[in-house]
């Protein structure tokens, strides 16, 4: 400590799938590191992005076959979904995930856990805030920021004034949608849409590009289009959001520019 600086080799900032591995590895070459996390270990994968939705995903695939069970000689009967037992398996599955992942880092006698949020008050150094309110101040020689991303909100008109969802607090519904409306077809969009779809919702996707994951070759986007569509979404292609309203009753509206006309879509989520 220098000046009331604890002194490191290196301070990584933000736990997620880039810090960990990586302050793990420099503490088994012996480095002093410090790893900052101001929320929950294991960053967006681990807390809001691959884990806890391949874990829903894997629920309405159950779903899924469970539908198609007569198609294979198997009479399943009738059945439901309990979305509020979806998403506490959801919780339990991230929570064993963080904890395997804490648990890596605790037991690394190199490695130091700093649970706080960080700040650079001058060059390679930096001034911790605490929950309790207190701070402290930390430097190396180098500092790694891997802080991450964050969902992206489209420009639509009266989206700010609309009760909308991203990728992370769809994860917490405590109900199903009676027709949810997907804004964007890249691979985020289609899982959710599916598994909503499959847990029963009805769901509409809107593709501002005139194929579904634009990223992807035409032939591969097409097959893509094709399932969705099979199994009862309803997919508009090279169609623009423009505005979104209240349609009373806890429902919203949205007005789409296609390339044919205007069209009012009407859901609940």
């Amino acid at each position: 400590m220098k000046d009331g600086r604890k002194k490191f080799d290196a301070i990584v900032i933000g736990s997620g799938q880039g810090g960990t591995p990586l302050s793990l590895s420099l503490a088994d070459a012996g480095w002093k590191v410090a790893l900052v996390e101001r929320k929950a270990v294991g960053g967006t994968c681990v807390n809001e992005g691959c884990t806890p939705t391949k874990t829903m995903i894997a629920s309405a695939r159950v779903a899924h076959l469970v539908k198609r069970a007569a198609d294979f000689g198997v009479d399943a009967g009738e059945f439901s979904i309990d979305l509020e037992r979806v998403i506490l398996r959801k919780k339990q599955v991230v929570e064993s995930f963080r904890e395997g992942s804490k648990r890596r880092i605790l037991d690394s006698p190199n490695l130091s856990l700093i649970e706080g949020s960080a700040r650079f008050v001058r060059e390679r150094q930096l001034e911790i805030s605490f929950l309790s309110g207190s701070t402290e101040f930390f430097e190396a020689d180098i500092i790694v920021i891997n802080t991450g991303t964050r969902p992206a909100r489209p420009e639509i008109r009266g989206l700010d004034n609309s009760v909308a969802y991203d990728s992370t607090s769809i994860m917490e519904l405590d109900e199903l949608p009676e027709h949810l409306i997907v804004v964007g077809g890249g691979y985020v969009g289609l899982e959710f849409g599916q598994m909503f779809r499959r847990f029963g919702s009805e769901v509409t996707v809107i593709q501002r590009d005139k194929q579904l994951l634009s990223r992807e070759d035409e032939d591969i986007a097409g097959m893509v289009l094709e399932i969705m569509r099979d199994e009862g979404i309803d997919v508009l292609l090279d169609a623009e959001p423009l505005e979104i309203r209240s349609a009373g009753g806890n429902r919203i509206s949205l007005t789409v520019q296609s390339s044919e006309k205007e069209t009012t879509l009407v859901g609940s989520h």
